[in-house]
């Protein structure tokens, strides 16, 4: 992997569609919970967990795979469902630029690798070095084929990313960019470029 691949700037499959959900009231802004405890979309993947199977299906429609990494009782997996994914904006550059696929990281689903084995999600979450909630994973569309996560990663989000930075991520994976620059550059280079038409930037919004 490339150090612009490894690099991570510092900054603070999907339940059955017949699961039970509960949503308050749009006033509370509160996402949709699973049966299972976990925050959902109903845009997020329905998928027999098998990676390579999943990425070839984004790389048939044109789309790159974000796996997402979340966790019962995850704050900042709230946050990321409460304020990112009520974005216009990102929301709609996931629809048509991504396959968004949703692990549990204590999970005990049964998940195929890349490299074929099989283990369930709470162990492939160790195996890919998945630590804390939420974590994002992209792949780019273009590593269909892949082998191995370590062949497959382009970028990776550890932690709660604010709009800004979550956007330049997905952006980042699935432009290309991140064969040749770090994530730093591009972000700067992003700001620059709003501010240059007039528009207000504020990175950490």
């Amino acid at each position: 992997m490339t150090i612009a691949r490894r690099t991570l700037l510092a900054v603070a499959a999907t339940a059955p569609m017949l699961a039970t959900r509960t949503r308050a009231s749009d006033d509370d802004h509160e996402p949709a919970v699973d049966d299972d405890g976990l925050y959902t979309q109903d845009w997020f993947h329905t998928s027999f967990l098998d990676m390579s199977e999943d990425l070839a299906e984004a790389a048939s429609q044109g789309k790159h795979l974000m796996i997402l990494w979340e966790q019962r009782g995850c704050p900042y997996c709230r946050e990321l469902h409460r304020i990112n994914f009520r974005r216009d904006d990102i929301v709609s550059y996931l629809k048509k630029h991504y396959v968004v696929l949703q692990l549990n990281l204590w999970g005990d689903r049964e998940v195929t690798d890349f490299d074929g084995e099989v283990l369930s999600e709470k162990q492939i979450a160790k195996k890919w070095h998945v630590n804390f909630t939420p974590t994002v994973i992209l792949i780019n569309g273009r590593d269909a084929g892949a082998k191995s996560m370590r062949e497959a990663e382009a970028f990776r989000m550890p932690g709660y990313f604010k709009p800004f930075h979550f956007l330049a991520g997905l952006e980042f994976a699935a432009g290309n960019t991140y064969r040749d620059q770090h994530f730093q550059r591009f972000v700067q280079e992003k700001a620059d470029h709003l501010r240059d038409q007039g528009q207000p930037v504020t990175l950490w919004d």
